[in-house]
C-alpha cells in the first residue's frame, strides 16, 4: 500500500525446467538435404523433429500498479520483463479500467501489448541448416508483437443470480488477439463464482 488509493506489487518468479522441452510432433524443414545411414540403405531427408535444449532458466519480473480513482473507476496497470536462457526477451504492458455502472454491474475494457525478441534457435520454414544442433520453426518462440483488447462484464447481484445466493457473480470476457506472425483470434470466456 503506497497511499490510500495506490497499491503496488512487485513480482519475481524465477523457474528452471529440465527434461523434454521440444515438441516432438513439430517438424523442422531445412534449407538442404542430409543423409542418414550409408551405402544402399542411406536415406536423404530435409526434415527433422524440433530439437531444443533439455534445460531452460526463466526470469519474469513484473510490476503491478492499481489506482482507485473514485467509487466508480479503478486504473489497473501491469508491466513485465521476461528473459530466459534460450535468448528470448519480452516486454508486456497492460491497462485495464474497471467501471462500476451500478452497485452490482461493472464493465472492464482492457488492452495488452507484448513485444518478444525470439530465441536464437528459431528460423522459419526451410531456413535452418542441417548442421545446427538446436532448431525450431515454432512461431511462439519467434520475434513478434501482439495486441489483445476487449472487455469483460461482471454481475454481482446482492441476492445472487436468479435469487440463488450461492451463485453470486457471473462474468463474461470477450477479446480480440492479433499477432504480427499472422495469428488472429477471438476469445470469449465465461466465469462463474459460487460460494
Amino acid at each position: 500500500m503506497i497511499t490510500q488509493r495506490l497499491q503496488m506489487a512487485v513480482i519475481v518468479e524465477p523457474s528452471y525446467q529440465k527434461g523434454l522441452l521440444a515438441t516432438e510432433y513439430q517438424r523442422v524443414y531445412f534449407n538442404g538435404n542430409f543423409a542418414t545411414g550409408a551405402g544402399p540403405t542411406a536415406s536423404i531427408f530435409n526434415e527433422r523433429i524440433e530439437n531444443l535444449p533439455g534445460t531452460r532458466y526463466k526470469l519474469p519480473v513484473a510490476v503491478r500498479l492499481n489506482y482507485f480513482l473514485d467509487d466508480h473507476f479503478i486504473i489497473r496497470t501491469f508491466y513485465r520483463y521476461y528473459t530466459d536462457s534460450w535468448g528470448i526477451r519480452a516486454h508486456t504492458a497492460e491497462l485495464e479500467i474497471p467501471v462500476k455502472l451500478t452497485s452490482f454491474v461493472s464493465v472492464s475494457p482492457y488492452y495488452r501489448f507484448n513485444h518478444q525478441q525470439g530465441t536464437r534457435y528459431f528460423a522459419p520454414y526451410g531456413q535452418h541448416s542441417p548442421s545446427e544442433t538446436y532448431y525450431t520453426s515454432d512461431y511462439d518462440l519467434s520475434t513478434l508483437n501482439s495486441n489483445f483488447m476487449g472487455a469483460n462484464i461482471r454481475l454481482s447481484p446482492p441476492n445472487g443470480v436468479f435469487g440463488w445466493q450461492h451463485f453470486n457473480s457471473p462474468e463474461i470476457r470477450a477479446g480480440h488477439y492479433m499477432r504480427s506472425t499472422g495469428l488472429n483470434s477471438n476469445i470469449v470466456t465465461l466465469a462463474m463464482k459460487f460460494k
